[in-house]
């Protein structure tokens, strides 16, 4: 997928032709996602964190499949495969989130706070798992 980089001064298109630089960015749009919908579900609806957590990780998580495979990685690897791999570790991110945030709730820290730290967790070891597993065709511009 051509991403239109050509359109945006010289050091734009180097600083976003690297797939790091997108994959934060991406990640970003994710976390606001995440973090707003725990936010409504734990806040506003009043759901218990143990549902909250979950919930909005793993809709937000759908959101970052199709993100990162479109706008990160651009990848041509097969969708079916991607989808396989990418659900397994979705089961392992949603598992070590809710641990890290009901942990740290149950330990005296804000949930907020919390959810900081579980998303620094799986932010690092989801680039190499995206890049190398799930998306494993880098593309040609990194």
């Amino acid at each position: 997928m051509r991403l239109g980089l050509h359109r945006l001064p010289r050091r734009w298109r180097r600083l976003l032709g690297h797939s790091a630089v997108r994959y934060v960015l991406v990640g970003g749009v994710a976390f606001l996602v995440d973090i707003g919908l725990l936010a409504l579900f734990h806040e506003i609806l009043g759901w218990p964190l143990a549902l909250s957590t979950p919930t909005a990780f793993l809709l937000s998580f759908a959101l970052t499949f199709v993100m990162q495979r479109q706008l990160t990685f651009a990848t041509s690897a097969n969708v079916v495969g991607s989808a396989v791999r990418y659900t397994l570790l979705v089961i392992f991110n949603a598992g070590a989130t809710t641990f890290i945030v009901a942990g740290g709730a149950a330990i005296g820290l804000p949930w907020e706070w919390a959810k900081v730290v579980a998303v620094g967790s799986t932010t690092v070891w989801n680039y190499f798992a995206y890049r190398y597993w799930i998306f494993p065709h880098p593309p040609a511009r990194d």
